[in-house]
């Protein structure tokens, strides 16, 4: 029975020291933290992914070091297992174990616990395919994650400078290559071929749409963007914009999807570009959120985010699965958070089941695998459509009795090949988008008026301790503290289409507030009130007034 190379890891381990009076945390978006702090934890994850390999038989690991949305100082890391989906839950305990082992000895002590309790079998091969984005604290992070997998022996690919998307991508192509459930290429490359051959037989014999306004983040979606508009051609002509990849500071500064989320305004730098009815998309940092905005005639901006996504490409895919005689056979479903504004959620549960998760893409992935085809999009702008696997080989065998049933097959069947099944995918959903406006000559307003958002506000209150809280119903309604709720629900009976729910952060000491109503002036009104009790209730960082709670 082989045993951990423990000479290879004390010599090694002893390179990256794990920071004092540092606390790591494994969370729904791998580690992630200032990048200067993080040396210790890359390398411990390069010995973990290698173990997570040898435990699934030799199956290649994706690690991906990117810390997406965040600003360029931090940075993180995150395991993707061989389907391309993000790492098992029970294994987030196991790699923030092994983050925190204080010294060198008791980091081998962990290991050698885990190894034991989770029957890994040494001797078996350890492969790994990784990743980085554009941040300057990469290529020192990627070196401590290298020598973890020299110490525990790992073969490893280094996919280079690419978006998580497209790790995802390569994980999963690796693993079923030469498998009827062949993926596509194991690529860069494979990953633009395929897409951009997909959207390329969607839009044959349409108009083609006006030129796109793609804001980059000035991250790595800029380098990816720019190789799928070559591989695009005239399909579908996009203009990139914040591109500056090398620019200290610039990353997510002031552009990028949560910048247009959060701030509901156009990234300034677009400013004198965007046209009114003109549209414009804007990526994040590694390129797996999407949002998208226009201005209207007077100038006034508007946001298509996640849930006007979702409701966009749902009824779209529902409209083909009917026209493909499939409606019987095929349920489509859509998955939301309770941070779906509601009017998105009325829209979409008119037309087909909906279903509401608490917040985490894992949440959201796991619950969209119950239906046939599973629509999922946070309003942040993550999401993607799963096809399950008996629904693709449905797709793929089903004879069609009329032209328009052959014709809509053909679609779906070019849909699955389209859409990054395996995680959100900005460049994806793009063209997915993209289609479906093609098919709908919808211009972004035409897409905006399928409903219209009631107001909303997210705010966040400091607390001494976010544990206190605990939440039920997806995150809808608050258990702890007692009677907290009722003074909630009081308080939104107040307000016309009011609706309001708490939930502790999961990253910080901070509890947030989400509130909608008819009027932004109510809206705002009801979170900052719904703030108040909060703040009363945990007795809130004294130092923050409650004005600058909004």
């Amino acid at each position: 029975m082989a045993e951990l190379p423990l000479e290879a890891l004390r010599k090694l381990s002893d390179l990256h020291p794990k920071p004092a009076n540092l606390h790591f945390q494994y969370g729904t978006a791998g580690f992630r933290t200032l990048g200067s702090t993080m040396d210790s934890v890359m390398f411990r994850v390069g010995v973990l992914a290698g173990l997570r390999s040898k435990k699934l038989d030799g199956k290649t690991i994706g690690v991906m070091v990117t810390a997406s949305h965040n600003p360029e100082p931090d940075n993180g890391v995150k395991l993707v297992d061989p389907r391309g989906e993000m790492l098992e839950a029970s294994w987030e305990v196991h790699a923030t174990t092994l983050a925190n082992a204080p010294t060198t000895e008791a980091f081998i002590e962990a290991l050698s616990t885990l190894v034991k309790n989770a029957k890994i079998d040494l001797s078996k091969p350890a492969r790994v395919v990784y990743a980085r984005d554009t941040r300057p604290s990469g290529p020192a992070l990627v070196a401590a994650l290298e020598d973890g997998f020299k110490a525990i022996g790992v073969s490893a690919r280094n996919a280079e400078v690419t978006t998580t998307p497209v790790l995802h991508y390569l994980v999963k192509a690796i693993n079923t290559k030469g498998t009827k459930d062949e993926y596509g290429e194991d690529s860069e490359e494979g990953y633009m071929e395929k897409l951009s051959s997909a959207f390329k037989k969607l839009v044959a014999g349409k108009v083609s749409p006006p030129p796109l306004i793609v804001d980059c983040a000035n991250g790595v979606g800029a380098r990816a963007a720019a190789k799928l508009s070559d591989y695009l051609g005239d399909s579908l002509k996009l203009i990139l914009h914040n591109t500056a990849t090398t620019t200290p500071g610039a990353l997510n500064n002031a552009c990028g999807a949560d910048f247009v989320k959060t701030s509901q305004k156009i990234p300034p730098s677009l400013v004198s570009i965007l046209k009114p009815g003109q549209r414009a998309c804007s990526l994040d940092g590694d390129a797996d959120r999407l949002i998208y905005f226009y201005l209207d005639d007077r100038g006034l901006f508007h946001m298509l985010d996640g849930d006007k996504i979702a409701a966009l490409v749902a009824a779209f895919i529902v409209e083909l699965v009917k026209g493909a005689g499939l409606g019987e056979e095929i349920q489509v479903g859509v998955v939301q958070t309770a941070y779906a504004n509601g009017a998105s959620t009325k829209y979409l549960a008119d037309r087909l089941p909906v279903t509401c998760v608490s917040t985490g893409v894992k949440h959201l992935h796991h619950a969209a695998e119950r239906y046939d085809i599973g629509v999922y999009f946070e309003a942040n702008g993550h999401g993607t459509v799963l096809f399950s696997p008996e629904t693709t080989e449905k797709l793929n065998t089903h004879q069609p009795s009329t032209p328009a049933q052959s014709t809509a097959l053909g679609h779906l069947v070019n849909l699955t090949r389209l859409i990054n099944q395996t995680v959100g995918d900005a460049l994806s959903d793009m063209l997915l988008v993209e289609v479906v406006l093609v098919y709908k000559s919808y211009s972004g307003i035409e897409w905006d008026s399928l409903y219209h958002d009631l107001p909303n506000r997210l705010v966040k209150v400091v607390v001494p301790d976010r544990n206190i809280f605990k939440t039920e119903d997806a995150e809808r309604r608050l258990i702890s503290p007692p009677g907290l709720q009722q003074k909630i629900d009081e308080l939104v009976r107040r307000y016309e289409f009011g609706r309001a729910f708490v939930r502790p952060s999961g990253t910080e000491d901070v509890v947030r507030v989400y509130a909608e109503a008819t009027s932004r002036a109510q809206a705002d009104d009801l979170a900052y009130r719904v703030a108040g009790l909060v703040y009363d209730e945990a007795g809130g960082d004294t130092s923050r007034r409650p004005a600058e709670f909004l």
